[in-house]
């Protein structure tokens, strides 16, 4: 955890943390340790629906390799452009990036950021995607959490950015100060469709149905298409285990996929709200 570590709140009786030696604890005297990577697991074992849950490791790997060859560089500049711009005006802004998994976009963005000061935290619920983020992007406050419950106070953050995270309308309009903005990700129309079609005999597009969210407007929604051709096993191999997609496929049929080069056409909807009184 850096040295300016976010004022989390207690995930069991919502007041405030505070720093004591390796600890972080209440005035209730629940107390948090900060593991050796420097992340924080606020998820009390009450509020988990599985022992695990969230991405499990060999998911959080494929991810992580599969981001790590450039292949979504696109998405992740296209989502800095635009977080840049909304912060224009702010000093020393608090940005968080919701369900950050192993903290690809989140190191992006704080790198594109780094000038106005920023305070940046990642939150997911999934332990093995933060302890790998935060051992790798040290300026960086990770912890892991509930994207429904988030350790965070009321009109804290200037900035969260959702990237294909489930979240709650109440919980994003409670922690996002007024006038703040939030920025989602989600596909669009023609996303992954030939992987689809490898994989239904009748492939759906994705909705395109622009999402309405509760104390929010809509400010702008851009459309980015790209394409990629995947010519290495490995890599289609990372992209299908990380996404739900895997688990429509059986052995043979993933062989026959990762034997030939694979071309997709990558289709995401970013959406800028802001958040209103």
């Amino acid at each position: 955890m850096n040295n300016l570590c976010p004022t989390y709140l207690c995930p069991i009786c919502a007041g405030p943390l505070s720093l004591h030696d390796k600890s972080l604890a209440c005035e209730q005297r629940h107390q948090f340790d900060l593991a050796k990577e420097g992340y924080v697991n606020l998820l009390p074992v009450q509020n988990k629906k599985s022992k695990n849950p969230g991405d499990n490791k060999e998911m959080m790997q494929a991810r992580r390799e599969f981001l790590d060859q450039g292949f979504y560089q696109s998405l992740s500049d296209k989502v800095n452009s635009i977080a840049q711009q909304a912060l224009t005006a702010v000093s020393a802004p608090n940005v968080l990036d919701l369900g950050c998994g192993e903290g690809y976009y989140t190191h992006r963005l704080a790198q594109v950021i780094s000038n106005t000061e920023p305070q940046i935290a990642g939150l997911d619920i999934s332990k093995s995607a933060i302890r790998y983020a935060a051992k790798r992007y040290k300026s960086i406050n990770f912890c892991v959490a509930s994207a429904y419950a988030t350790p965070f106070a009321d009109a804290s953050q200037d900035l969260v950015t959702r990237i294909y995270a489930p979240s709650q309308d109440a919980e994003l309009a409670r922690i996002i100060k007024i006038d703040g903005y939030l920025i989602t990700v989600t596909p669009a129309a023609e996303h992954l469709f030939e992987l689809k079609q490898k994989i239904y005999q009748t492939p759906e597009k994705h909705d395109m149905t622009i999402e309405e969210i509760a104390g929010f407007t809509l400010v702008e929604q851009q459309r980015l298409t790209d394409v990629i051709t995947l010519t290495q096993a490995k890599d289609s191999k990372n992209l299908l285990e990380m996404t739900p997609l895997a688990w429509k496929m059986n052995d043979e049929q993933k062989a026959v996929l990762y034997a030939a080069d694979l071309t997709l056409t990558l289709d995401f909807h970013i959406t800028l709200y802001k958040r209103t009184a």
